[in-house]
């Protein structure tokens, strides 16, 4: 099949877009929502703002303007449905806030780890807040419907994080979407970084291995049973499965015109979203032209607590990442 410059274009970039909207893990795909359309709620008043002006190490800095949030959530329960109070145990294991700068042509990504301390809202039976309370991030996602408003509260918990950044947009999908998209692109080749020989004898460290089905979501889920339990090694997991798992999308679009529309047809229903598909493709063409950078990590500490891990972000990590992201030098 010869395929021109402009055909392998849009491949890629649907491609891409695919592989992220599907898994949450890698922060491309949330965009590729074109055969529905979603448009749920609201964002509430942020209750924190970034300061317009702000000066670190002797450095006066600027806030930009015309700058896109979308946080990307990654879910742990195996199920969809809407539950029918405001707690709920879809924790988000997985976040990622893109941030895209439409002034400079750059996109930029946050990875947030799940076990970050950090203060969040406690829900009434109305959605309303009634209080707040610090836990590990990922808990923020509990409080809600297990849907839009969970999500929504899950987005005022990263903004108070991060000096209260305004996130525009979020997109969650749930962590079982994970195999069924890895076996839709005939699994994912890698060399195993850690022993997963306890709960997989095939998947022995340092070995390359073709992941297929549930091992896939063993690989980039797990981290209790390994030898480094922490969140910060698992997300190194995470992102060498996200250049795999890219690189054999990108192969499988090549040879089959119908795999984009078939995946786009599988992975719909793992996906809650406030933006509508016009939207999602607005921000795709976006990604698709500017500039991609690496994503960004806080530095912290790891700490056991008294029943799980937590993870306290340097004050000073915090700072620069949001002035990496959010700020320019001033004149």
């Amino acid at each position: 099949m010869n395929i021109g410059k402009s055909d392998t274009r849009t491949i890629v970039t649907k491609t891409v877009a695919i592989v992220l909207a599907a898994l949450l893990l890698l922060f491309l795909g949330l965009f590729f929502v074109e055969i529905w359309e979603r448009n749920h709620g609201f964002y509430p008043e942020h209750e924190q703002e970034l300061s317009d002006t702000l000066s670190y190490n002797g450095q006066n800095y600027v806030l930009k303007d015309n700058i896109e949030t979308v946080l990307i959530l990654g879910l742990d329960k195996f199920q969809s449905e809407d539950s029918g109070s405001y707690n709920n145990d879809k924790q988000a294991d997985f976040l990622l806030l893109l941030v895209i700068d439409n002034a400079e042509k750059t996109c930029r990504a946050i990875h947030v780890n799940r076990d970050a301390m950090a203060e969040m809202n406690i829900l009434g039976v109305a959605g309303d807040k009634v209080g707040t309370v610090v836990k590990q991030i990922a808990l923020s996602h509990t409080y809600g419907n297990g849907r839009e408003v969970s999500c929504r509260n899950a987005a005022n918990a990263v903004s108070k994080l991060l000096m209260g950044v305004e996130i525009d947009h979020y997109v969650s999908v749930t962590m079982d979407a994970v195999p069924v998209y890895n076996d839709l692109v005939g699994g994912v080749t890698l060399e195993i970084l850690d022993d997963f020989t306890g709960i997989d004898a095939s998947m022995v460290q340092g070995e390359s291995v073709t992941l297929r089905g549930e091992q896939a979501l063993v690989y980039v889920r797990s981290r209790y049973g390994l030898d480094d339990p922490t969140n910060n090694h698992r997300m190194h997991r995470q992102r060498q499965y996200l250049d795999a798992l890219l690189a054999q999308s990108r192969q499988r679009a090549a040879e089959d015109d119908a795999f984009i529309s078939r995946a786009a047809l599988k992975m719909t229903d793992y996906i809650v979203s406030d933006c509508s598909g016009n939207k999602l493709e607005s921000l795709l063409q976006k990604v698709s032209l500017y500039d991609l950078s690496t994503i960004l990590d806080l530095r912290g500490e790891t700490v056991m607590g008294e029943e799980h891990l937590e993870f306290y972000p340097e004050e000073d990590s915090v700072k620069e990442v949001v002035i990496d992201c959010f700020y320019e030098r001033e004149d």
